[in-house]
Parts: C-alpha cells; sequence; structure tokens
C-alpha cells in the first residue's frame, strides 16, 4: 500500500522543485569571459590536454575551473576531437580542476599533492576507465520492478554518485564509477528533492534486500565490472518526518532542510522552500526506521547563510511531526593578508607574491561538537581569496574551534605568522597555536597573516642502498633545529616523496633543520600543524634529532639534487 499525497502536499512539492530549479540556473557553469577591474590585473587561461591510460585523446569531456570559493562562478570547457581543452579570462587566483566523462575517471589523488592550478598552467590529465555495477531489481515474487531509481553510494561518507533507472526488465547498469566501495540502493527519494516518483514514498532497499545497516558493500575497481549485483525490493512504504522552520533571515529567499541518517553521516534527504509564512513547513517521505539528524539552512552561493542547531530524532515505527527548528546566522572572521619584505639584498629576484592568489580556509577541530553536526554543514564556510589589498572574509563558519591554513604560489616567500586580536580579551594571540573559537553570529576581525620574503627550496631524492626498496607512503620531514624553535608550528613541513623517489620543497623558512624520511603521519601536513599536536610534532623532532641529518638554509637559498638517506 502507497502513501497518499494530498492537492496541498502537490502544491508544495511544485514549488520545491521550482526552488531547486532556480537554485540551479544560478550554478550553472558560465563561459562568459569578464574581468575584475578591481584587480587590476590581466586575466589568462589554463589549458591542457585529457586522455585515456593509454594516451588516447577524449573528446567531449567536461573539465570545471573553479575556485576554492563557492562564491564564484565555475568556468569550464569541453575538449575538442584531440582531447584538448583552453579556459580563459581567468583572474589570478589558485584553482581547481575538475573532470567529468560519463566512461572514464580519475584516478585517486596523490595524498600530499594537492589540487592547485594558476592562470599559465598546461596540463596533462590521464584518466581510467571506470568500474561498473549491474543487476536487476525485482519484488519479493520475483517480478521486474520497472523505473525505479538505483543508487550508488560511496562507504563511508555516503556521497550520492550515480543513479540510473532500471529498464523494461527490471535491469540497471551504472558505469564510470571511481575505485572504491559502495552501496546500492532502489527507492526512496534521498539524496534528491521529492518528486513524486511512485516509489519515492517507499523505504529504500539496499542490495540484496535490506536496510541501511544490514547493506552488502561492493568492491569496484576502475576497468572491472561488478554483475548480479541484484535487490530483491521489499515495497515497504516509510514514514512521515515534519515540522517547521522559525527565525528564517529576513531577506533570504530559499531554506532547505537536511535529514541525514547517523549510519552514514553524507546520506541526506532534502527538501526545501521560499520564505512566505505558509512555506516554512517541511515534510520527508519513505523514512526508514531510525536515528536521523535534522538540520534547516539556507543555501545561496555568496550570501551570509544561516543554520538551525541539528536536532537529533529517532523514527520507531510511526511518523515523527512537530519539529521545531529555529535558525541561527553563521559565524564570519575578517582578516589581512600583510607582506613583509626582506631588508636585506640577499634575494637577487624580488617576487612579489600576488594577493588575490593567496588562499585562506578555516579548517574546524575534530572533537565531539563537529561529529555532532551533519558533514555538510563544515562545507559551508569555504575557502576565500585575498582582494587586491589582502583583506579576506572567511564566512558561514558554524560553531566551532578553527585554525587557519593559508595557500599561496611565490615560492620565494613563506608563512611567517598567523595571529588574531580577540574581542573579548583585547589581546593578540597566535592563531597557528591555539584555536580560535567561532559561536553563532560572531563577527570576529584582527586576523593578521604575514607572509615574508626570503623563503628557502629544496629538491632532490631519497638515496636507496643497492637492492633497498621505496618504502609505501613515505614523507619528508624538517623540523626546526633551533632550539628557541622548537616549539613554532610554522617552521614544521613536510612534503611526500614520489614513486621514482623523488621529493621537493618550498617557501621554507630560514633557518637550521632537521631533515629526515619516514612513512607518513596520518593527515599529512595538515595535521602535523593542528594546534593541539604538540605531541605529534615533540615525537617528530625526537625522531629527526636521532636521525642526525641537519640542514641549515639560508634566505633565498635553492638547494638541489640533495640525497637523502634513509634511516638505518
Amino acid at each position: 500500500m502507497r502513501l497518499t499525497r494530498s492537492v496541498k502536499t502537490a502544491r508544495a512539492l511544485l514549488l520545491v522543485a521550482m526552488l531547486v530549479s532556480k537554485s540551479a540556473v544560478a550554478q550553472v557553469p558560465t563561459t562568459t569571459q569578464t574581468t575584475n577591474p578591481a584587480l587590476g590585473t590581466k586575466t589568462g587561461s589554463i589549458k591542457g590536454i585529457v586522455v585515456n591510460e593509454n594516451g588516447q585523446p577524449l573528446s567531449n569531456t567536461y573539465v570545471s575551473v573553479r575556485t576554492f570559493s563557492s562564491a564564484r562562478p565555475i568556468q569550464w570547457s569541453l575538449t575538442d576531437s584531440d582531447g584538448k581543452f583552453e579556459v580563459t579570462g581567468l583572474e589570478p587566483l589558485t584553482y581547481q580542476l575538475f573532470v567529468r566523462n560519463n566512461v572514464y575517471t580519475l584516478p585517486p589523488p596523490v595524498e600530499g599533492v594537492p589540487n592547485n592550478y594558476h592562470i599559465g598552467d598546461s596540463v596533462r590529465l590521464v584518466m581510467v576507465k571506470g568500474g561498473v555495477v549491474t543487476g536487476t531489481v525485482t519484488t519479493q515474487t520475483g517480478e521486474a520492478v520497472v523505473g525505479v531509481k538505483v543508487r550508488v553510494t560511496t562507504v563511508p561518507n555516503g556521497q550520492i554518485v550515480q543513479e540510473r533507472m532500471t529498464d523494461d526488465r527490471g535491469i540497471y547498469r551504472i558505469y564510470g564509477l571511481p575505485g572504491g566501495k559502495y552501496v546500492v540502493w532502489a527507492g526512496g527519494g534521498a539524496g534528491s528533492y521529492f518528486t513524486g516518483d511512485p516509489y519515492d514514498a517507499d523505504v529504500p532497499t539496499y542490495a540484496p534486500s535490506s536496510t541501511r545497516d544490514t547493506a552488502a558493500e561492493i568492491t569496484v575497481r576502475a576497468g572491472e565490472e561488478s554483475t548480479n549485483v541484484d535487490i530483491r525490493y521489499r515495497g515497504e512504504p516509510g514514514h512521515i518526518v515534519s515540522g517547521i522552520v522559525s527565525n528564517p533571515p529576513v531577506g533570504q529567499s530559499g531554506v532547505v532542510v537536511s535529514l541525514s541518517s547517523s549510519v552514514d553521516v553524507g546520506t541526506e534527504i532534502n527538501t526545501g522552500f521560499s520564505q512566505p509564512e505558509e512555506g516554512r513547513r517541511f515534510v520527508f517521505y519513505g523514512v526508514d526506521d531510525g536515528e536521523y539528524t535534522i538540520t534547516a539552512r539556507t543555501f545561496f552561493p555568496g550570501a551570509e547563510l544561516a543554520l538551525s542547531t541539528p536536532k537529533r530524532i529517532s523514527v520507531r515505527g510511526s511518523d515523527v511531526t512537530g519539529i521545531e527548528l529555529t535558525m541561527k546566522p553563521l559565524g564570519s572572521v575578517n582578516g589581512q593578508v600583510v607582506l613583509e619584505e626582506l631588508k636585506t639584498k640577499e634575494c637577487a629576484t624580488r617576487e612579489v607574491p600576488i594577493l588575490t592568489e593567496t588562499l585562506v580556509s578555516a579548517w574546524h577541530k575534530q572533537d565531539e561538537v563537529a561529529k555532532a553536526q551533519p558533514r555538510f554543514v563544515w562545507g559551508l564556510g569555504t575557502p576565500v581569496n585575498a582582494d587586491a589589498q589582502g583583506s579576506l572574509k572567511l564566512q558561514n563558519l558554524a560553531p566551532g574551534d578553527y585554525y587557519f591554513v593559508t595557500r599561496f604560489a611565490a615560492k620565494s616567500w613563506y608563512l611567517q605568522s598567523i595571529s588574531i586580536s580577540l574581542p573579548t580579551t583585547k589581546k593578540t594571540v597566535d592563531a597557528a597555536r591555539v584555536w580560535t573559537t567561532v559561536k553563532s553570529g560572531d563577527r570576529i576581525s584582527g586576523l593578521k597573516i604575514t607572509l615574508a620574503e626570503g623563503a628557502a627550496s629544496l629538491s632532490g631524492e631519497v638515496a636507496l642502498a643497492e637492492g633497498e626498496a621505496l618504502p609505501e607512503k613515505l614523507f619528508v620531514y624538517l623540523v626546526p633545529a633551533e632550539k628557541e624553535r622548537a616549539d613554532e608550528v610554522l617552521r614544521f613541513y613536510a612534503t611526500p616523496v614520489n614513486s621514482e623517489g623523488k621529493i621537493t620543497l618550498t617557501s621554507i623558512a630560514p633557518g637550521r633543520y632537521w631533515l629526515f624520511a619516514r612513512p607518513a603521519v596520518e593527515g599529512g601536513l595538515t595535521k602535523l600543524r593542528l594546534p593541539d599536536e604538540t605531541e605529534l610534532r615533540a615525537k617528530l623532532h625526537r625522531e629527526a634529532e636521532a636521525a642526525k641529518t641537519e640542514i641549515e638554509l639560508k634566505p633565498c637559498q635553492t638547494v638541489v639534487d640533495y640525497r637523502l638517506r634513509l634511516p638505518e
């Protein structure tokens, strides 16, 4: 027996569809080439070629070029018959490249190698043939289920990668999947706005015929086919979860309510509505028994958003109604990037960082407070580029503790310090050593990021003895050898060793360092510089000192062909 929908519900669903359509149009990638007069600099391009693992060009492949900030438009290009692409009219910022092809996928990223590009770069992107999952969806009596959506979700984060509809035989085939572990499920409205599909009100059925907590995990390998991933569809009607959103911000015209499963934090059921009083109610259909977190947020890119405090609900055999979600504005941090020039003439090349290429991120503390929030919350406060004067604003920060990560392209400069003036104490603190607490509605100013001229660089290789193999996931670490700098967070550096044993480190503060190689610390450089990882840094310092390989780097010194032996 299926749930019936009233005329009022149907009208509400139509309104949701209109809102989603409006939002999608606002985010459509654009190829319009414009220059921002405020930058006072010329625009440029990123170009390249996309090929498969055999070196054959891939035509009609979508290549998107986007900054780390969601406030800026996505620009894109399609590869031509030779697999070539070029995206022009780009401002001097730091960009990420994303590639989409129906059959091929990019290999997993290499740990420690960022997806960072700048104007003038020429890129060769090698894609591999994606994996395939295929099977049939049948009823409990063995009849084909026709026209039901089958979705593939990543494990463990619950991201919906692809969906396909079964044909007239109940067969589905999903291809072009990156290698990894997945669960496969049919029916239910999770992952998209309610469409009125006849199966949306059902509880999702996971392969082979179960709920999420007992679903089979399917291992997919690039270029291989996972067959007979069949689903015996249960067709059980789900429950309704409904309520109202209070205190939405004035001037925002849309709200999204997300219902996130506690099994897969990333798996969400979403619904949306407009701001008028009668439109602030939300409803979810096809909800299975289980534990959930429900949250409301405004959703227009580039705007200052609001978020409700997450509520935990339990669905057990009946509908859950009367939920009230109260929205509060998210926090923000204003700051400034400043440049400290070298006072001597030691550097022959006067390279000056382009302030607009300086990218600053606010990373949240992975504690119990963060775990109580749905995963999407931490993606609302996107990284930002400084403007031409070095000013920046990190906005849409959920309540929590943060530290600040800075990226820039000028290799002869280094990150000297990160400080912040706290409004409560009127004191300036080292924001690299302590967490910065942000509460709902906070408007914090006084963040200061100082880049200094005179950075050194080092390149070379790990020297192996005869017959010695290169260990997997090997990193090279630099830790300060000077006692007075032993606890300076920004004086710890790390870089991955590539498959050929090569290493490259740039933007190093001048000084004396212990240099050594060891298997990667989980989390890489990011964890190495967390404010509360003092024990980890002390441990690395002891290991590096025991290895007894010291190097002194002078301002603007470039060390090449350095050979580092593995510790015995």
